[in-house]
């Protein structure tokens, strides 16, 4: 399922317009974003939580040439499923 796929179904399934819906996911997606910006947490009960993880710095291989790369330290998204969805998904 892609954006406007998703943006469909909102729309559908709220009764709204497929603009409304749009509105909605942009929001959304924002808030999350500011929120993992600050350092937060975004926890939404039986769904799961956005996070952010921070990688440490480590040595890679340029798989061309086989040259040692540093690569930087850096700061990830992460999602974890929570209950709730992941039994629905286990589910057939």
């Amino acid at each position: 399922m892609n954006k406007a796929e998703l943006i469909e179904k909102i729309a559908k399934d709220a009764g709204i317009t497929k603009a409304q819906a749009n509105e909605v996911l942009d929001s959304f997606i924002s808030g999350v974003t500011g929120a993992l910006k600050k350092g937060d947490r975004v926890t939404l009960v039986g769904f799961g939580t956005f996070s952010v993880s921070a990688r440490a710095a480590r040595n890679g291989r340029n798989p061309q040439t086989g040259a040692t790369i540093k690569i930087k330290a850096r700061k990830v998204p992460k999602f974890k499923a929570g209950k709730l969805l992941s039994e629905k998904i286990a589910k057939k």
